[in-house]
């Protein structure tokens, strides 16, 4: 939606409502007690973590209510939320619009306006500003406070103030993340580490050699380059108690990740692109002490092919470029390994499709985190249609047009799997027993998505009137 558009279609919503509008502001007087709604945001909260920023701005807020005859009611904040990010949670601002479009809070209290300390701290983008003003001016009379004024937001000038507010911000959110990648930039090229956790490898300075990590890297990048495999090694480091910076367990892609990052070597990367000194085309240097030489790094980033799936988010490697494909298998993404790890863990790493070496398994679903687990791809999908489809009743009850459709071959790939995601969050697959070639469904364990909602088998009719069928098809 372009700022033009949403000028014109508010345009013709304020001309229909302004005459109520000054009509109940002049029922309440100046010196009513109006109640009104408080919001309050900041973009980050970082060092303090404490809420400061929003707290300093709900105290003006209250005072702004005060001297404008207003008393404030509710209270809406949203601390380290960005409002210019698209896809970016609010729940404060998500819930200020729904109480504004019904006019009252949860608890029952009217709400007739708005205070807020400036028009960006509830809106960035053209999307939120006009859920705000559908709301706000759902019904007549409402106001919305600043330390500058009120402002009527049913009048062309009121929303043309919010509109030049918005484009303001907007420009400002532009130069700002500009100032920003070349403050990145200017950094790299000058050879300083990275931001953000410490790079595996490193002590917390991000300069100095962490000496049991540093060497785990340097085996690991003469292992690959001898031909051992990536998963391999991330086996190893997990059966030596070996974890991220971040707390993860290492599997094959991190552990792929770290081999095939410039840094390794003392190159710097911006963005996932090796920089070059411009006089010389040389990679420029950084301030750190390397693990391996530059000669090393290339040779292992070499093992890898381009495109990788292993290497689509390492930096100064091949990587993978355009969208991925779409899963060829129904089980692809829903299955996780029910292995116990040797601190007596589950693994619960995803179980991802590969070639299988026979006719009864084309294919099989393999564990990459710690390669213990791995199941036949077909009795795998199978398993998932008995527990979707039970001959007898069972712990859902899906419509009888479904399965019709699912088992007579009408119902296509996607559609099937976007049916298991409604109903399972996921499936934990326990090892099978090594010699034992009969198959068993129960190894295929269900984690129903709505748990609090699916009736156990056979269960009887409830309180509620309802069979565990009812219920079932509900969750389902």
């Amino acid at each position: 939606m372009t700022l033009r558009s949403l000028a014109r279609f508010y345009d013709c919503r304020a001309s229909c409502r302004t005459g109520d509008a000054v009509n109940h502001l002049a029922e309440h007087g100046p010196t009513g007690s109006i109640p009104v709604a408080s919001y309050a945001r900041t973009s980050e909260d970082v060092r303090r973590r404490d809420g400061h920023g929003v707290r300093h701005q709900l105290r003006i807020n209250e005072r702004t209510a005060h001297e404008h005859g207003c008393t404030v009611v509710a209270v809406y904040s949203d601390n380290g939320r960005s409002a210019s990010k698209a896809g970016e949670m609010r729940p404060g601002f998500d819930r200020l619009v729904a109480d504004l479009a019904r006019g009252h809070t949860a608890d029952g209290q009217p709400i007739t306006g708005v205070v807020c300390t400036a028009d960006d701290r509830l809106y960035r983008r053209a999307e939120d500003l006009a859920r705000f003003f559908a709301a706000l001016t759902a019904r007549p009379g409402r106001r919305y406070l600043d330390p500058q004024g009120v402002r009527d937001p049913y009048s062309q000038e009121g929303l043309l103030e919010a509109v030049r507010a918005l484009d303001v911000a907007a420009m400002e959110t532009r130069v700002r993340s500009r100032r920003l990648s070349d403050w990145h930039w200017a950094r790299a090229v000058d050879g300083v580490p990275h931001s953000g956790p410490r790079p595996f490898g490193w002590q917390e300075d991000r300069m100095t050699l962490h000496a049991d990590e540093a060497q785990l890297v340097e085996q690991a990048i003469i292992d690959r380059t001898g031909g051992k495999a990536v998963r391999s090694i991330a086996r190893d480091w997990c059966d030596l108690g070996v974890s991220g910076t971040r707390g993860g367990r290492p599997n094959a892609q991190t552990v792929t990740q770290i081999m095939t990052a410039p840094r390794v070597c003392g190159y710097r990367a911006n963005k996932g692109e090796l920089l070059l000194v411009p006089e010389t085309r040389q990679p420029v240097l950084g301030q750190w002490e390397p693990i391996v030489t530059p000669t090393q790094w290339q040779a292992v980033c070499a093992t890898f092919s381009p495109g990788s799936l292993y290497l689509h988010r390492g930096s100064g490697a091949p990587r993978l470029t355009g969208r991925r494909t779409d899963p060829r298998h129904l089980a692809s993404g829903f299955l996780r390994c029910g292995a116990v790890r040797s601190d007596g863990g589950v693994c619960r790493g995803a179980l991802c499709a590969q070639k299988g070496r026979s006719k009864k398994s084309p294919y099989v679903y393999s564990c990459r985190s710690c390669g213990r687990c791995s199941i036949s791809g077909p009795p795998a999908d199978e398993a998932l249609e008995q527990l979707l489809f039970p001959e007898a009743e069972g712990r859902v009850q899906l419509p009888e047009p479904m399965r019709r459709r699912w088992q007579s071959g009408e119902m296509g790939l996607e559609e099937k799997r976007k049916i298991i995601g409604s109903v399972f969050t996921c499936c934990t697959v326990r090892p099978g027993v090594k010699g034992d070639r009969s198959w068993d469904y129960s190894r295929v364990e269900p984690v129903w998505r709505w748990a609090d909602r699916v009736a156990p088998t056979g269960a009887t009719v409830g309180d509620d009137g309802r069979s565990a069928t009812g219920r079932g098809r509900q969750a389902g």
